[in-house]
């Protein structure tokens, strides 16, 4: 008689357990990929085929659930952070770091969501939103300082426009394709950019036949012709904000703007 059957009934156990929490995530990025974070955790159970206990032993928060899920997601999202700050030119680094962030929202419901708005106690989103945070500020200070990004945006102004942009993405490509986003973000990114400044106007030499008109009052140059102010010196204090209505948001305005928007919505039957 063999001696191992309680050792062997752990291991079965164990391998059980194991399996079902790999069911477990599989059904959730395939459910939230779907529906969004307000996905009902019974669809998700019912997905993997077992039951609600089994789920809320693996996963007893949706915060715990949410990270098995999309961990790799969110720090492949840094890692392009990270490319786009060592990138030669602030310009450039800015609009390749956007559009690998967009294609990130446009791969699925639940990423977009986590990426859009807040969900607590998740602790690789809360380093993915500081990380892009800090994204923004380097490269919106590198673009200031070059030239290539107006001087009175802010960062809570590009980081509201992007995630109130960015949830409409899923939406987008559903009904349009899945490169549909690019056109928005393009209109998005040309708004970040130094309003152009026209060149004076070169004084037109005295006709020869009228010398009196070089002195005529209509010829002086009127203050409506002359070229307007540039509202994008590098160097414009933010507060100033020349050229935009309104005051720009704080940080503590955009985190509640954000967790405002809540999920996305479950799709229609």
């Amino acid at each position: 008689m063999g001696g191992g059957g309680v050792g062997d009934g752990t291991a079965g156990r164990r391998r059980d357990a194991r399996r079902n929490r790999e069911l477990l995530v599989a059904a959730a990025r395939e459910v939230y990929a779907e529906w969004g974070l307000d996905a009902p955790w019974d669809v998700i159970a019912r997905r993997a085929g077992v039951g609600n206990a089994t789920l809320y032993r693996h996963f007893p928060t949706r915060a715990a659930l949410v990270d098995a899920v999309f961990r790799d997601r969110l720090t492949g999202t840094m890692d392009a952070g990270e490319r786009a700050r060592a990138a030669g030119d602030a310009w450039q680094g800015l609009h390749t770091y956007l559009r690998a962030v967009f294609a990130t929202l446009a791969a699925d419901r639940g990423t977009n969501d986590l990426m859009t708005t807040r969900v607590e106690g998740v602790e690789v989103l809360d380093a993915v939103h500081a990380h892009n945070r800090e994204t923004m500020e380097v490269l919106l200070a590198r673009g200031r300082a070059e030239g290539a990004v107006r001087g009175d945006v802010t960062v809570e102004d590009v980081l509201f426009g992007l995630a109130v942009l960015g949830r409409a993405v899923p939406a987008l490509t559903a009904v349009t394709g899945a490169d549909a986003w690019q056109r928005p973000l393009a209109l998005f990114l040309d708004s970040l950019r130094p309003p152009p400044t026209a060149p004076p106007t070169p004084a037109s030499p005295p006709s020869p036949a009228s010398p009196s008109s070089a002195a005529s009052p209509s010829s002086a140059a009127s203050p409506s012709s002359a070229s307007p102010p540039s509202s994008a010196s590098p160097g414009a204090p933010v507060a100033a904000a020349p050229g935009l209505p309104g005051e720009a948001l704080t940080a503590a305005q955009l985190g509640a703007v954000l967790e405002e928007l809540g999920p996305h919505r479950a799709p229609k039957a």
